[in-house]
């Protein structure tokens, strides 16, 4: 950690647990057999990419999403169905954000959208009481509320020039490859974190200082 002043973290995977699998599960629970399918449909369509740089509304995914489902189902049920991913922020990992908070300058950067920002941070505030994620950072960066995502050079170089942080002196912590490689093209520090290793691996105590 030697010359590191600041760190941005990814969230899930890293931070939050996820399971995509469980989004898959509901979805067919509610009568979307070939979810896995449609899902790769609607990446090469751009709809969750343009969901997670805010160029469409909730309103307007959820109208989407309304055309493959049954007509029963709910905005209320498709929105549980999507948040399904969604599991917990295990209490070491926020403790450890904690413990940095003294010695760097923390950042988050995720991929994300509306739907999903309500939801972690509703089960932040249940699980641990804590109503935002910006507690334990100097600022939150959301994709769909910056307009760029992860590995776009953009979204990380919106980060380092509204902070006036040095890339060299900045490490960026995240559990998916392009992710990391779009980071090192803009001249950033990186750890890869790959399953089962936690940020807690990474930050033993002799290197929080």
């Amino acid at each position: 950690m030697k010359g590191i002043k600041n760190i941005i973290f990814d969230l899930g995977g890293v931070l939050l647990n996820i399971n995509y699998k469980l989004t898959n599960d509901a979805f067919v629970a509610l009568g979307v057999t070939n979810f896995h399918e449609l899902y790769t449909q609607f990446q090469g369509a751009d709809l969750f990419n343009n969901l997670e740089t805010g160029h469409i509304s909730t309103a307007e995914f959820l109208e989407e999403m309304h055309r493959h489902v049954p007509e029963s189902v709910t905005d209320e049920a498709l929105t549980t169905a999507w948040n399904a991913m969604l599991l917990d922020f295990p209490l070491q990992r926020l403790q450890l954000l904690q413990q940095l908070r003294q010695h760097y300058n923390l950042y988050l950067l995720s991929n994300t959208n509306a739907i999903h920002l309500e939801a972690f941070n509703k089960i932040l505030q249940e699980s641990r009481g804590i109503p935002s994620l910006t507690t334990f950072f100097e600022k939150a960066y959301y994709s769909h509320l910056m307009g760029y995502r992860k590995p776009d050079k953009a979204s990380y170089q919106l980060v380092l020039e509204e902070n006036n942080l040095k890339a060299e002196e900045t490490l960026f912590i995240d559990d998916t490859l392009p992710n990391i490689e779009g980071a090192q093209a803009v001249g950033l520090q990186t750890i890869h974190l790959q399953s089962p290793k936690t940020i807690l691996d990474i930050f033993r105590p002799q290197n929080a200082g």
